[in-house]
């Protein structure tokens, strides 16, 4: 018999984990919380942005016409116990308010509302972002709280979408890391997985903790390049360096690679920020915090850079204050191809130098309604045109395809001043000063 699987949260992960199992062929139910998040995904449309995830929701919803109708959605923990073989748990975790550390609250209140509709042998997989030892705990928890016992098993199975890709990275993944505890449970997830890894997904097979690690070491790694070339920035700007052409230099030894060093104004998110101080905290219960040392002067280094994009565009509004000058900021998401505006370096920029009197107008392709919840004294305008209008600087904050194919002639005659600084490497520098602009960017000769 085929298996039915549940995804519990369908938030980014979840709405795109349940989507995509629909697509592999299974009957899926997608549990949240939220009744208004229910209603829009059953109707086919998302509370994010994300390319190809609406188009997937409507080839399986089920009521959409034309659709398999392998996806439904409930609030009911009840229905979702009946229902499923292997339970996926996909919900937040955040970082607590005034700590490094890990909220694990969702996660508990998931698992305690889970276990006791488990009257038959199921799988829970975990793939939430959680602290080393998270998994041992659980799985105590759902042996003493499943009215089956010990046929209540638990697997992790952590997450590694990149926003802006998340329904390829869930269909294709560079590689499946489960960690289990019996041969049972690695059948049912070799068989979930059956069609990726049938297509060449690598599938590791490990313990609890290292299921754990995986994810917060990934992302250590990557936060530890991204601050590693804008550190180089930093030292490139004081010897008159240039940056980009150091990191293309280096980035042709294939034990660098040249993924992840483009410098600029820093990481954001709702991933590498918190869990990388999530994993220093855990570290210091675990006793191995000098283990981690070197990931304070990461998130340094990264929270510095957005300070010096500040003191970059007051330079050029004229070395003093802020007041009666207008700055305009292309970009609010953390990242393109995505709207969301969590920690995002670009809205943290814009938001010091408005708290510094200059008057800011923000422009996202796609963020610009979550930057509103969370900036609502900025001002927002409706194509880059605008943004810029007036304006006595250009910041480029988000590497956006639109803003990389912006004629930079035409928005000169609309700007006060023709100075722009790209806080991401991105833009054609050649190109913006044929057009007469004043081109800056982070770790990179001034012309």
């Amino acid at each position: 018999m085929a298996l039915k699987i549940t995804v519990i949260g369908t938030g980014y992960l979840g709405a795109t984990h349940a989507a995509a199992m629909a697509e592999l062929g299974f009957e899926v139910l997608g549990l949240d919380v939220v009744p208004e998040k229910i209603e829009m995904l059953s109707a086919g449309r998302v509370p994010m942005y994300e390319p190809g995830l609406e188009d997937l929701l409507a080839r399986h919803v089920a009521g959409i016409e034309g659709s398999s109708g392998r996806l439904r959605f409930t609030t009911s923990w009840e229905e979702i116990g009946e229902f499923g073989d292997v339970h996926f748990v996909c919900v937040n975790t955040p970082q607590k308010h005034g700590e490094y550390a890990c909220d694990m609250s969702y996660v508990d209140r998931a698992f305690a509302s889970l276990a006791p509709q488990l009257k038959r042998p199921a799988l829970v997989v975990g793939k939430s972002t959680v602290p080393v030892g998270s998994a041992a705990r659980l799985a105590t928890l759902l042996t003493d709280l499943a009215p089956v016992g010990a046929d209540a098993e638990l697997a992790w199975n952590p997450e590694f979408l990149r926003e802006g890709f998340a329904v390829q990275d869930t269909l294709h993944p560079d590689r499946i890391v489960v960690g289990v505890e019996s041969e049972r449970a690695e059948k049912l997830l070799r068989e979930v997985y059956a069609t990726p890894v049938g297509e060449g997904s690598p599938f590791v097979v490990t313990d609890f903790p290292t299921a754990e690690l995986v994810k917060t070491s990934a992302n250590s790694f990557l936060a530890t390049k991204i601050s590693f070339i804008n550190a180089m920035a930093e030292v490139c700007e004081a010897a008159d360096g240039d940056v980009a052409k150091l990191a293309e230099a280096i980035g042709y030894d294939e034990r660098i690679g040249s993924k992840f060093l483009r410098a600029g104004i820093g990481f954001g998110g709702g991933c590498l920020p918190k869990d990388i101080r999530a994993f220093m905290a855990r570290a210091g219960e675990l006793g191995a915090d000098q283990a981690l040392t070197f990931l304070r002067e990461v998130d340094s280094i990264n929270m510095r850079r957005r300070g010096h994009m500040v003191e970059l565009a007051r330079e050029a509004v004229g070395g003093g204050s802020f007041l009666g000058k207008r700055v305009a900021v292309l970009g609010a998401t953390f990242k393109p191809d995505s709207d969301d505006v969590r920690d995002s370096p670009a809205l943290n920029v814009a938001g010091q130098i408005h708290l510094q009197g200059g008057q800011v107008t923000v422009y996202d392709p796609k963020g610009m309604d979550n930057a509103r919840r969370l900036f609502p004294t900025l001002g927002y305008a409706d194509t880059a045109l605008d943004t810029v209008r007036g304006a006595d600087v250009v910041l480029h904050l988000t590497e956006w395809r639109e803003f990389r194919e912006l004629d930079p002639a035409a928005l000169g005659q609309v700007t006060s001043s023709r100075i722009v600084l790209d806080g991401r490497n991105a833009l054609d520098a050649v190109k913006w000063r044929e057009a007469g602009w004043t081109y800056r960017a982070m770790g990179r000769p001034r012309a």
